[in-house]
């Protein structure tokens, strides 16, 4: 809890910001989560409430990861919070964008029905342009100068924000597909189109929090740093197999669950593998001797 307490204490104020907001995006994809079970609406399709609900949960998660482990990475106070200010005006618009059109009852993406319409998907369209380039500015800083980070905390940050590029990149080839054919004429095979990428979009998402995150627990065990590097890159070499063949099956159509045998069996080991080094990690922390402590990598933060 110290720890965490001390990210916190540790943050400047546009990362503070980010926090406060991450949560509140956070807060308000659990809230649509129980409305929508509390009246029993659909949790599929265009026009469902889930929308509001992922969106919000997954905007809180990724704004506040994004806001810590850019905090890791060594660059001007002004081209930071140019940055993730940015990138969180375009995470609230993005959410709130979403939310207000679950509300109203009509699709959020790709809908150009009335000229209202049209403009919140095309502002959806740009928030997501916006966010892409904070994402790639943040990772050629990380990449050209990381700071003084313990190479495995380094390594997390790096590919975490490279995975989270693939993310982008598969969103923005789902919105220019979907409008493509939408303007088209055909806005429900927009819509599946789209829709059959969802599960690389969602499973790279994430990895700026998993692998970091990662890092960051392995450095209060008493394992030596080469020890926690080589932990550190099995886990981003599962998450590596892992978007690889979601995103293979997501390109050709394929679901998750009903793969084909090896591709199956690669996903969920690669998976296994990801999860295991999380359990390897807090074994750690209960090793004789090891201790839930301060530990210093240099003048590295986010402790």
């Amino acid at each position: 809890m110290n720890a965490v307490k001390q990210i916190w204490q540790d943050g400047r104020r546009v990362e503070r910001t980010a926090y406060v907001i991450g949560a509140a995006l956070f807060a308000a994809g659990l809230l649509h989560a129980a409305i929508l079970l509390a009246v029993g609406g659909s949790w599929v399709g265009p026009l469902s409430m889930r929308k509001a609900v992922t969106f919000g949960l997954s905007f809180g998660l990724t704004l506040a990861s994004v806001a810590w482990a850019t905090s890791l990475v060594r660059m001007g106070d002004g081209a930071r919070t140019l940055l993730l200010g940015a990138f969180t005006v375009a995470s609230v618009a993005e959410t709130a964008l979403v939310s207000m059109q679950a509300w109203r009852g009509v699709p959020s993406h790709f809908n150009f029905e009335t000229s209202f319409d049209t403009v919140v998907s095309m502002s959806l369209a740009a928030g997501g342009g916006v966010i892409i380039v904070t994402v790639i500015g943040f990772t050629v800083a990380a990449l050209r100068d990381p700071g003084p980070l313990a190479p495995s905390l380094r390594l997390a940050v790096q590919f975490g924000l490279f995975i989270l590029l693939v993310a982008l990149a598969t969103g923005a080839v789902m919105i220019a597909r979907g409008v493509t054919l939408s303007r088209g004429g055909d806005p429900e095979l927009a819509y599946t189109t789209a829709g059959a990428l969802k599960p690389l979009h969602a499973v790279a998402m994430h990895a700026i929090l998993v692998l970091p995150g990662l890092a960051w627990l392995l450095r209060f065990t008493r394992w030596p740093e080469a020890h926690r590097l080589r932990v550190v890159r099995v886990a981003v070499a599962a998450d590596a197999v892992l978007t690889a063949v979601i995103g293979v099956e997501s390109f050709t159509g394929i679901s998750p669950l009903t793969a084909p045998f090896p591709l199956l069996e690669a996903s969920v080991a690669a998976f296994a593998i990801l999860v295991g080094t999380g359990i390897y990690a807090l074994y750690g922390l209960t090793e004789p001797r090891g201790r839930l402590a301060r530990v210093s990598d240099g003048k590295a933060r986010g402790r």
